[in-house]
This record gives C-alpha cells, sequence and structure tokens, in this order.
C-alpha cells in the first residue's frame, strides 16, 4: 500500500491558522477531491474537525487519543498505525495522510509520495508541515498555477517521490 501525504503549504511550511486553512484555492480542492475520491483518507481530530463532516466517496479515518470521541460517518482509531492497519486490510492500494500538523510530523518518515500544493506566497500561519529532507525525495510533477478565480494565490501542483534507499 503506498502512503501518500496530501498538503497545500505556503513558502514557509505554513498549513493552519486558527484551526482553518490561511487561503482559499478553489482549484486546490478540485485537486484534492481528484487525487482522494475512492481512498481512505487519515487524519487527526482537530483536521477532521476544521472539515466538519465525513467527505462523500471517501473512508475517513481519524486518529484520537480519546478512547470515547466518536463521528457519525468516520472510523476512529487511537493511533496511526490503527489506521494504516485499516486501510490495508480493507483493501486500500493508496492511503492519504491529510494532516494535520501532528499527524504529518509521525508519517512524513513513512510517505511513500507527496502530493504538494505549494502556495506562493508566505500567510499567517501557526501550524506548520514538517521540514522536507530533499535528498530522500525526487519530483516528478511541477505545475506552476496562476491564480483564477476562486484561487486567493498562485501555486504549484507538485508530485514527489520517496527516492529508493542506497544499495
Amino acid at each position: 500500500m503506498i502512503v501518500s501525504l496530501i498538503v497545500a503549504m505556503d513558502q514557509e511550511n505554513g498549513i493552519g491558522y486558527q484551526g482553518r486553512l490561511p487561503w482559499h484555492l478553489s482549484s486546490d480542492l478540485r485537486r484534492f477531491k481528484s487525487l482522494t475520491m475512492g481512498h481512505h483518507l487519515i487524519m487527526g481530530r482537530k483536521t477532521y474537525q476544521s472539515i466538519g463532516k465525513p467527505l462523500p466517496g471517501r473512508v475517513m479515518i481519524v486518529v484520537s487519543k480519546n478512547l470515547l470521541y466518536r463521528e457519525n460517518g468516520c472510523i476512529i482509531v487511537h493511533t496511526i498505525d490503527d489506521g494504516l492497519r485499516f486501510a490495508r486490510e480493507n483493501g486500500e492500494d493508496e492511503v492519504f495522510i491529510i494532516g494535520g500538523g501532528q499527524i504529518f510530523r509521525k508519517t512524513l518518515p513513512r510517505a511513500d509520495r507527496i502530493y504538494l500544493t505549494l502556495v506562493h506566497a508566505t500567510t499567517a500561519a501557526d501550524v506548520f508541515f514538517p521540514s522536507i529532507n530533499q535528498a530522500e525525495w525526487i519530483e516528478i510533477q511541477s505545475i506552476f498555477q496562476p491564480a483564477r478565480q476562486g484561487d486567493d494565490f498562485d501555486h504549484s501542483f507538485i508530485v514527489l517521490h520517496r527516492q529508493a534507499p542506497a544499495n
């Protein structure tokens, strides 16, 4: 099973501000839907609460330390490993990690792929994506997107693959 991180971040690795995205990018939301449709999504509780509802056509796996936490339409797990195991056991071929910051930090070392939307701006942020060791990754795609109607900023869609370990 491929473990993919999907994230939009600004030029300073900012990914969130006060529980929300610090921008609106309609084209990124369309890309997110297209890439994740039909797949399992793993996220932290705060990320789920910022979305506010299960996303149609996807299996929402929410990681929460709270053993009593429940959310209709979601699979609740207590560790990232439990979420990955659930996805694998249910036939997933590519699971998407969608945040937040703590979940990204814990899963970056095990990720095979990163779907990155690089926002060409610096925004107010209080949650950040961890630094990527460029030596471990190869960029296989980069598409510049000028801001269109519904987009606050220019941005680039980038796909990174983890390089095979050296022999």
